[in-house]
Formats: C-alpha cells, structure tokens, sequence
C-alpha cells in the first residue's frame, strides 16, 4: 500500500469515527436533559457538549481534507449539490448547537441546587440530532452518483 492510499484510508476512517464520538456525545446531552437538571448533571452536559463542539470541529477538518486534498479531485466534488447540502446542513446543525452551548456556560455560575431547563433548549437538541441522521443518508446518496452532473 502507498503513503497516499494510507493517508486516504486514514482521513476517511477518522472522519467516520469523529462522526460517531460526535453523534454519542449529542445523543449523551439528550439522554441527560430534562426540564429540570442538577449541577452534577449540568457538569456533565458541559464535558459532553465539549466533546461534541471539539468532535464537530474535527469531523470539519477531515471533511474539509476529503474535499480538498486525499481521494477524488476537489472539482469531482465541487459541482455535487448533494455535497453542499450536506455541508450546509453540517453548518446549521453548528450554528443552532450555539443555543444550549451558550446555555450550559451560563447555568454553570448559577448557584440554585436545581435548573429549570427551557423546552426550547430539548427542542433543539432533537432537531440537531435528526439533521445529523439525514447527513449520512446524504453521504451514501453521494457514494452511489446521486448529484453529479
């Protein structure tokens, strides 16, 4: 085997295991959430929500390396709205993930014993995890031609 299959094998397979640490880390948050939490419990929102935004961020780079630079020349890619859907989705899945983010940091300085999580805070935790479902689908459908052309 050569260095560039190597590399190859090696973005795509830590593509796929960031998009798995990052989908249970969300999953965790989901589990975890109820309209009321303790502080033990918002201490671990916080580290799986960490985990999830730093998961996010690599599944991004490889991504983005996939796209860019191993396998398929970018400008077999480029032309894919099956590609730019899927990244587009990957964005806004980020951009909402900032709503309980930004609640989980400011509920960690509170001293009340109970938190009252707002439903809106769940809601978006579920819609997240259905756009990161679709994603894949959106990745096998690329596999097999779907947007080329």
């Amino acid at each position: 085997m050569e260095v560039n299959q190597v590399i190859d094998l090696s973005v795509r397979y830590f593509h796929f295991v960031g998009i798995f640490i990052m989908f249970a880390a969300l999953f965790g948050v989901h589990l975890l959430l109820r309209p009321q939490i303790d502080k033990q419990t918002l201490k671990k929102l916080v580290v799986l929500d960490l985990v999830y935004g730093a998961c996010a961020l690599f599944v991004l780079a490889m991504g983005l390396a996939l796209w860019l630079w191993v396998g398929k020349p970018s400008s077999f890619y480029n032309t894919n709205w099956i590609l730019h859907l899927k990244v587009s989705l990957f964005v806004l899945v980020g951009i909402i993930s900032v709503v309980p983010t930004l609640f989980f940091i400011k509920q960690r300085d509170l001293q009340a014993e109970l938190i009252d999580v707002p439903k809106r805070i769940i809601t978006i935790v579920r819609i997240e995890l259905c756009m990161l479902v679709v994603i894949p689908l959106l990745a096998v459908l690329m596999a097999h031609g779907v947007g080329f052309g």
